[in-house]
């Protein structure tokens, strides 16, 4: 959510970030300051309520009967004065200011959309082939390690079983990134190699609930995203329990800080969580049905982060570096991309995503993604740091993938063999059971 005192102070660089997310918001943004201003007013006149209440509850003696009715007609203003803030601070906060997106970062690329994102370097070359490299869904159903069929008979459309070989990648992906990120050592030394002024504190592990209730997807900045907001449907709701099933655990790790003040001293907080989760794909209907790119149903290894502000770009920078380490180790040729002010989620102020090589596609696709979100969503969370006596202030958060099951594709199609196997990576094999070759 964005701060309305930023919004009070200076509408017309909030009005320009809009414009750069490619949203026409400028009545939006006078509305807001319109209702803001009626709210403050109606809280003026609560505050001032109160306290002729209060002054009058002090008066010595026996009331009489004009005091008497005076009092009760007091009390009767002031129930009213409260309803009438509380239906006004409803429809400024919730109904309007958290659909606003968050103030992209100064260096962001402006943008309307994914054809303005920037391709900020590449990490290897592309494999080379003696023969037309396969699409790994041919790859995987000669071999037997993803049904899509029997998944289609059982569950519909854009689901899939992992088996064999399949599964044995995913927990090996699981198992090298977990000892990666908790290792103190592999911290430090990314923290030198890029020179980042930061603590080597490792990643704690943690598997979170996947359910979670609608008011604290909407802190994370994911209204739209949930079908919360009207028109929108991209995640999976219960309503008989008024919860929401993540598309990705940042959503339940972030309200895991909810109304918590912590001291500086204990930032920044770092987790490394493992979750299943759901996505309906509703904005991708007839694109990438054919296998496990696109899914309802994945597991996901997210990293997320909790640290003061001045901290949040070299955090980011982290983790990032954290994902590079991971791809780099497994051997896999990708391209870090940029995305630009319009390509960017609700609640991100800076994006970068990973793509990866797919040499049976001929092209690359995204396998990673990392945010920092600043105090977007922990302005809604109340997640606050307190320095000495001072005031707390919002810290920022950050997240970002690890590994999903995307890895898999690409581990599929860039080290297959002419005879349809595939070839371990060398730094999962102690956890394929010693495995170099899927077969």
């Amino acid at each position: 959510m964005l701060d309305i005192n930023l919004i009070r102070t200076e509408p017309d660089r909030v009005k320009k970030a809009m414009k750069a997310r490619g949203l026409s918001v400028d009545g939006d943004i006078d509305f807001i300051l319109a209702c803001d201003q009626e709210y403050r007013t109606a809280l003026t006149q609560l505050e001032q309520a109160r306290a002729e209440q209060n002054a009058a509850g002090k008066i010595e003696g026996k009331p009489d009967a004009a005091l008497l009715a005076s009092l009760k007609e007091l009390k009767e203003r002031v129930a009213e004065l409260e309803k009438s803030e509380e239906t006004l601070r409803e429809r400024l906060f919730e109904g309007v200011i958290k659909t606003l997106p968050n103030i992209p970062l100064d260096d962001v690329p402006v943008g309307a959309d994914a054809t303005a994102n920037v391709v900020d370097h590449e990490w290897g070359t592309k494999p080379e082939f003696p023969f037309t490299p396969k699409h790994y869904m041919d790859i995987a159903t000669a071999l037997g390690i993803i049904d899509t069929e029997s998944a289609a008979t059982v569950s519909g459309t854009r689901f899939g079983y992992l088996k064999g070989g399949a599964a044995l990648l995913e927990f090996a992906l699981v198992q090298y990134a977990v000892s990666k990120v908790t290792d103190e050592s592999f911290i430090d030394g990314l923290i030198h190699q890029h020179g980042l002024p930061l603590t080597a504190k490792t990643f704690m592990p943690v598997i979170p609930p996947v359910l979670i209730r609608p008011e604290m997807m909407r802190a994370m900045g994911f209204a739209e995203r949930a079908g919360i907001e009207p028109g929108n449907d991209e995640m999976y709701y219960l309503p008989k329990d008024d919860l929401y099933l993540v598309g990705t655990s940042e959503q339940s790790i972030g309200p895991m800080h909810y109304d918590h003040i912590y001291d500086a001293a204990d930032l920044p907080l770092r987790y490394i969580s493992f979750s299943t989760c759901f996505r309906r794909e509703s904005g991708a209907a007839g694109k990438d049905t054919r296998g496990i790119l696109r899914v309802h149903q994945f597991d996901k290894l997210e990293m997320f982060t909790v640290c003061e502000p001045g901290a949040s770009r070299d955090e980011h920078r982290l983790i990032l570096a954290v994902e590079e380490a991971l791809m780099q180790g497994l051997g896999l040729h990708y391209r870090v991309v940029r995305l630009s002010t319009g390509d960017m989620g609700q609640a991100s102020a800076s994006t970068y995503d990973i793509e990866t090589w797919m040499p049976g596609q001929n092209e690359y696709r995204e396998t990673h993604s990392s945010s920092n979100t600043t105090d977007y969503q922990s302005r809604a969370l109340k997640t606050r740091f307190r320095t000495g006596e001072g005031k707390p202030e919002l810290v920022h958060m950050l997240n970002g993938t690890a590994f999903s099951q995307r890895p898999i594709i690409a581990i599929l199609e860039q080290f297959q063999n002419e005879d349809g196997s595939v070839r371990v990576p060398e730094a999962l094999r102690s956890y394929c059971g010693g495995r170099d070759v899927i077969e």
